[in-house]
């Protein structure tokens, strides 16, 4: 009986020692994401395997990082007016939006999500796509860390550059280039909410060949900005323009 006394409590400290070993690598992978740029995401190498396995001329990935402070200041303001407009107010969950969403999909029919850009930003850069609820639980996890150890900006700054835009295209600088052939620093409000369109579903839609209803939701994104405001809504998160 002692052996086995002993043998669960060898169990039990190795089990402490274990979660606390993935809390702390957590910690660490999320800091030091705080100041590198990710080098790929799971879905960016998902994205790359399928294009290999279709035999497609250029299966490569299309990803840029960059800076905030070298994108225009459209660009987040654009995924704000379309993604989540209480992106600045939150602590990283929507509770109304994640209830409204979860009431729509008790109903049947298409599955909506209400992720946060913060969600979002979590789900992309440190677990896979799917819809468990271990998954979601992990997303919540990850959630609060990006939000206490990253802030707004840099949160912001990693989901306008790991957001899949297109086939194969991973952020603003990527998908810029790609497009509109300049870089992400020169997008005007137009460009950026077309971008931002194409979020949903960037494999349905697209920014080179936009359909009339991409078309329609860039327009209504478009007046979400100046409803919003303009760039001021944003302004706790733009980086400070050094005076030259």
């Amino acid at each position: 009986m002692r052996k086995k006394r002993l043998g669960f409590k060898q169990v039990k400290l190795l089990f402490v020692k274990l979660v606390l070993s993935l809390f702390l690598l957590s910690i660490a992978w999320v800091l030091l994401y705080r100041w590198v740029a990710p080098p790929a995401t799971l879905h960016m190498i998902k994205r790359r395997a399928e294009a290999g396995a279709a035999d497609k001329a250029n299966p490569g990935i299309a990803y840029d990082f960059v800076g905030l402070e070298e994108m225009s200041e459209q660009l987040p303001l654009a995924v704000v007016a379309s993604e989540d407009q209480l992106f600045l107010q939150h602590n990283g969950f929507d509770v109304d939006a994640i209830m409204d969403a979860f009431k729509r999909n008790q109903k049947g029919g298409n599955i909506r999500g209400g992720s946060t850009i913060s969600q979002q930003v979590a789900k992309n850069v440190f677990l896979w796509h799917g819809r468990s609820y271990l998954r979601k639980g992990v997303e919540a996890y990850f959630t609060v860390l990006i939000e206490v150890l990253w802030g707004k900006q840099r949160i912001m700054e990693v989901y306008l550059n790991i957001a899949e835009m297109g086939d194969g295209v991973f952020g603003v600088e990527a998908a810029s280039q790609k497009y509109f052939k300049k870089p992400a620093k020169d997008l005007g409000r137009q460009q950026a909410a077309l971008l931002a369109a194409v979020l949903p579903n960037p494999i349905k839609f697209s920014a080179k060949n936009p359909s009339g209803y991409t078309l329609r939701r860039r327009s209504k994104i478009a007046r979400a900005m100046g409803r919003l405001g303009g760039t001021t809504y944003i302004k706790a998160i733009l980086p400070e323009k050094v005076e030259k």
